[in-house]
């Protein structure tokens, strides 16, 4: 039969989709056709795949041959479909048979010499194989060097193959043995944080305050001088945060797998993205011609730390205010929509001024004031709004910090806050900085000692209506981490002296 039909995926933001490999060998002039949206990269499929197919010892059909990726309206990119198309090449010709093609789907980038080398996309293609289970499971065929992060999704049936010859020789035995064998279901420890909290000497409010942040996934800006412990506190973060769920490590994992930069050392690992302060609006929200995920998307379930704040462009600090609030980030472009997970922790640092030393206690500042003002400034103000815990992290003495004692390790702090976490889901099934305001309104009351302490504040400071309930989210976490149903007036008024960072330090 001339035509064979195989299985592969396309990806659509974090779907895989499905798509058939329809081949067709037809008698006339040798010309070799790929159809179905397919970009440079997936029609330069037709050299690899014809060297392939002759270095490996098969018979490249004369005739007119024409591939279709279906469905047509899906864009099709990166050589992941060589696999497909060779082994289509093959059944359509009579050299391999094609009984049992339809219970397998198949992803691979060929090499002239028909050996198979790596994909982007493995895990997240591999997910959705196995979420297809109920319909129809097909097993998967994958190079080998992708099977680390391929096997590591639970129920998923994966074939590791080397070349194009020995994917052949699968289908073609004769005494019925099979020479691809699926490997088991990956099991990979979760790789333990080597920084510790006990390493921060002093700095007591900020150390409470990254606990709190971490208890209730609160956003924090850090404003201090140059050397006082921002990125040092700000690497710790990760080490306390709760354990990752199953789902959560997929769904991180396969973000990192559709960027390319997929490390299986880093499995059920808070991820935890630093990008430098020069880095675009598509670099951090995401997008390119064939969307991908951006710093913000590759921090899901984990930290995103913005060092030098001000330093950032405006407009790509900007970008961040939806993405917050909606944990989703929707790239646009003229033919079509992709949508990405991006429900991060921000974890911010900066400068009180340009030259870092205003309000220090020994160096003097040497910046105007208008300079200071210019500065802070680009940080604008709804973005600011945005940000939960806002604290000042001012410099220490050497004979300060040589002779502060020694805080509590991140053992101690991550068992307070997984404690303080399981509060939250037994309430409400979301950390506290997730709650809506209608949720905020029947989980965050405050005693009538801490609301008239609360309208004060509101009053004197001019607050919004999103910066009050981020105060009493902010609340609500610091009575979780002290076990009270109740939030009181020592919750609010620490909750509220996390508001004011930029005046302290002024």
């Amino acid at each position: 039969m001339p035509l064979a039909v195989l299985r592969s995926r396309a990806l659509a933001g974090m779907r895989a989709l499905e798509v058939t490999v329809e081949v067709h060998v037809a008698s006339g002039l040798p010309t070799f056709t790929i159809i179905g949206l397919a970009d440079t990269e997936a029609r330069e499929s037709r050299d690899r795949v014809r060297a392939a197919i002759r270095n490996s010892g098969f018979e490249f059909p004369p005739g007119h041959i024409t591939v279709n990726l279906a469905s047509a309206d899906l864009p099709k990119e990166s050589a992941r479909y060589d696999l497909p198309i060779a082994l289509g090449i093959l059944a359509a010709s009579a050299q391999l048979p094609a009984a049992q093609l339809d219970d397998y789907e198949f992803a691979g980038k060929l090499s002239l010499s028909g050996e198979l080398r790596p994909i982007r996309a493995a895990l997240a293609m591999s997910v959705a194989v196995q979420s297809a289970g109920s319909q129809r499971q097909r097993a998967f065929v994958l190079p080998r060097d992708n099977i680390s992060e391929a096997a590591l999704v639970p129920g998923a049936r994966i074939l590791p193959a080397d070349s194009l010859l020995q994917v052949f020789e699968h289908f073609n035995t004769t005494d019925g043995s099979a020479c691809l064998a699926a490997v088991p279901a990956a099991v990979v420890a979760a790789a333990q944080d080597p920084s510790d909290f006990a390493d921060v000497r002093g700095q007591a409010q900020a150390r409470r305050a990254i606990v709190i942040a971490a208890a209730g996934g609160h956003s924090v800006l850090m404003v201090g001088p140059p050397g006082s412990g921002k990125s040092m506190l700000a690497a710790r973060l990760p080490g306390i945060l709760p354990p990752m769920a199953l789902v959560e490590a997929l769904e991180s994992a396969a973000l990192q797998s559709i960027a390319g930069g997929f490390c299986a050392t880093r499995w059920q690992r808070r991820p935890f993205r630093a990008p430098h302060h020069s880095a675009s609006s598509v670099a951090l929200v995401g997008g390119g011609t064939v969307p991908r995920p951006g710093e913000i998307s590759l921090a899901h379930h984990g930290v995103l730390f913005l060092d030098e704040l001000p330093e950032f462009e405006r407009k790509v600090l900007e970008a961040l205010r939806e993405p917050m609030e909606a944990g989703r980030v929707t790239i646009s472009r003229a033919a079509r929509q992709t949508d990405f997970p991006c429900r991060f922790q921000l974890l911010a640092a900066m400068n009180p001024c340009p030259c870092g030393y205003l309000g220090h206690p020994q160096r003097a500042c040497r910046c105007a004031p208008d300079a200071v003002a210019r500065y802070q400034g680009r940080i604008s103000g709804p973005l600011l709004d945005r940000i939960d815990l806002q604290l000042a992290v001012p410099a220490m003495s050497a004979g300060d910090m040589l002779d502060a004692p020694t805080g509590e390790c991140s053992a101690t702090n991550a068992a307070r806050v997984a404690i303080a976490r399981e509060r939250q889901w037994a309430r409400q099934q979301s950390t506290n900085a997730e709650l809506s305001s209608a949720e905020v309104d029947l989980h965050c009351q405050p005693d009538p000692a801490a609301m008239a302490l609360l309208r004060a504040t509101i009053e004197r400071l001019h607050w919004s209506a999103r910066a009050y309930h981020r105060v009493l989210k902010v609340a609500r976490t610091i009575a979780d981490l002290e076990g009270s149903e109740r939030i009181g007036s020592a919750h609010a008024a620490e909750a509220v002296q996390y508001r004011r960072a930029l005046h302290a330090v002024a």
